[in-house]
């Protein structure tokens, strides 16, 4: 049984973690720096939260966690909803079925933060939540903003599915078009 979920969990969460980051590249000390413009921390904010978004949640899930860690009655109910979410939105490929109606993903979503909100507002633990959250926003945003982004442009046209577009190995695409219009 325990094998089963075992490889349950492995299975729902490798689409989840596969665009996490190595933990090195993210706390590269050497990266950080202060930004030119506001316009360059707007941009590095972008960039990175795109880059980095599975490690920034990872965080926020720590420290939100972290927040109401003297409440395990809370804890215990988020993580049956976090399974709840892995398992009915995050992983599902097919449509959900109940009492013979097809449940689109849009009332799972619904459901779920709903059903998460409760577990928040009976546990008493909004004000914990907010100011987790506030926290681990700024720690992301500060991290975001000082964070160069200078080596993940390599790295995202490696992994875009554009890369044949982005790269100039072929040389011909600045050459002039033939025949007329």
């Amino acid at each position: 049984m325990s094998q089963l979920v075992s490889s349950f969990f492995k299975e729902t969460t490798k689409p989840l973690t596969s665009g996490r980051r190595p933990w090195s590249v993210f706390l590269d000390l050497t990266l950080l720096n202060l930004p030119f413009s506001i316009h360059d921390t707007t941009t590095r904010i972008t960039q990175n939260v795109l880059h980095f978004s599975v490690n920034y949640s990872i965080i926020l899930l720590i420290i939100l966690s972290l927040s109401i860690l003297n409440h395990p009655l809370v804890l215990i109910a988020l993580f049956i909803t976090l399974i709840a979410w892995l398992s009915l939105y995050f992983s599902r490929e097919e449509p959900l079925w109940f009492l013979g109606y097809q449940v689109s993903d849009w009332m799972v979503l619904v459901v779920l933060s709903v059903v998460d909100f409760l577990v928040v507002i009976w546990g008493g633990v909004f004000q914990n939540v907010v100011v987790g959250g506030g926290i681990a926003v700024v720690l992301m945003l500060l991290h975001a903003a000082l964070r160069s982004t200078d080596d993940l442009v390599a790295d995202d046209i490696e992994t875009s599915p554009y890369a044949n577009l982005l790269s100039d190995d072929d040389g011909d695409y600045n050459a002039p078009p033939t025949g007329g219009l």
